[in-house]
C-alpha cells in the first residue's frame, strides 16, 4: 500500500494539481510520464473543481510523483488547499 507523505492522507484537488504542476515547471506530459498515467487523466484531473473523480490508484501516482519531485500539499486549515516547495531541511 503507497503511503501519502502529506495532507494527512486526504484527496488532493485538480487546483493543487494545476499549481503543483506550474511551481515545477512541468508540462503535463511530464507529470503523466512521472506518475505513469495517461495525458487524458492529469487534464480531466485539473479541470474538476474541488475533489477529483479519477481512481485512487491514479490520484495517487499523481500525488506521489509530484512530492517525489519536492511538493508537499497543504491541507486547508482555515485558509484553504494549496500547494509548496518542501522544506530541503
Amino acid at each position: 500500500m503507497i503511503k501519502l507523505k502529506s495532507h494527512d492522507n486526504k484527496e488532493i484537488t485538480g487546483a493543487q494539481i494545476r499549481a503543483a504542476r506550474a511551481l515545477l515547471r512541468w508540462s503535463a506530459k511530464d507529470l503523466a510520464r512521472e506518475a505513469g498515467v495517461g495525458v487524458a487523466t492529469i487534464s480531466r484531473a485539473e479541470v474538476e473543481e474541488g475533489h477529483t473523480t479519477l481512481t485512487t490508484a491514479n490520484l495517487k501516482a499523481i500525488q506521489m510523483a509530484l512530492e517525489n519531485a519536492g511538493i508537499e500539499f497543504i491541507p486547508g486549515n482555515g485558509g484553504g488547499v494549496g500547494v509548496r516547495f518542501r522544506d530541503s531541511k
